[in-house]
């Protein structure tokens, strides 16, 4: 049984939510936040919500920071998740990088940012579209890096093994005997899918670099949680490493019309990706 939070503690905790991972909460989310951090008050045998908040803050280790996020942050995702975006890939975008910068007898670079990645199964569809388009992926230097701001979902990422539950989501069952091996009882990834993903924790709204641009941007529903500030924050960090001609995918009911005015919306059948204005 949760505790009860009250309104003064709730104002608290979402000021501190919001500053450590751009999540809005409302007063309306009361009972989220109880459901989800009374773990961590009997852990730590707070008291009340105000003690907890104490202890937390208190905390230079950000031990108790990284708890929190992983704790409030919505981790639901599934393999093909929205297959439209997918067959976006697929049937458009794919090709046309590919003919854009297919070089006689030099390997053709692509990079790919799965934003905010959770358990990995957004980079790792990506990765089976490229290895099913593209066959002979020696022509090819596939990256995809895969990035979330929970540290415990980010090493779930990167064992690449799932459960039959998360398995029988989504995904079809000849791509999973093409492309996964049981190990015990869950599924591993095989090497030639694995070998082209990669992971690392990091915040989006927070200061970061990369050594290279991305032909391809997922970041689909992660701005529906973010006051507008800090959607234009996030959606203009990602365009800075976004490459000319690359394309942004956000999620099927969300539009960044009027918060990064450089970039334009692309329509392909029932999906739309973002690339820079010409």
């Amino acid at each position: 049984m949760s505790m009860a939070i009250t309104r003064e503690e709730m104002l608290a905790w979402a000021g501190y939510i919001q500053e450590i991972c751009g999540i809005q909460l409302d007063d309306s989310k009361r009972y989220l936040v109880e459901t989800r951090l009374v773990s961590l008050l009997g852990e730590l045998g707070a008291a009340n919500y105000s003690e907890l908040f104490y202890k937390v803050r208190s905390d230079v280790s950000n031990k108790l920071r990284s708890k929190v996020i992983e704790l409030i942050t919505t981790n639901e995702t599934s393999f093909f998740r929205d297959q439209a975006p997918f067959e976006m890939l697929r049937h458009k975008i794919i090709p046309d990088l590919v003919d854009r910068r297919n070089r006689s007898g030099i390997r053709t670079p692509i990079r790919v940012w799965s934003a905010a990645c959770s358990t990995g199964q957004e980079a790792y569809s990506t990765a089976i579209v490229f290895k099913e388009l593209l066959g002979d992926m020696s022509r090819y230097d596939v990256r995809i890096l895969g990035t979330d701001i929970s540290n415990q979902v980010v090493a779930q990422a990167s064992y690449g093994e799932f459960s039959r539950l998360q398995m029988d989501r989504g995904l079809p069952p000849e791509t999973l005997a093409r492309h996964f091996s049981l190990s015990g009882e869950r599924w591993k990834v095989r090497d030639e899918i694995r070998s082209m993903v990669s992971f690392r924790t990091m915040n989006l709204l927070e200061s970061y670099s990369f050594p290279n641009l991305f032909d391809i941007v997922f970041c689909r529903n992660v701005a529906i949680y973010f006051s507008e500030a800090d959607k234009i924050k996030m959606f203009r960090n990602l365009s800075r490493y976004m490459a000319k001609d690359g394309c942004l995918i956000i999620g099927s009911t969300e539009s960044i019309t009027g918060l990064c005015p450089e970039l334009e919306p692309k329509r392909h059948l029932r999906s739309v990706f973002y690339q820079w204005k010409q």
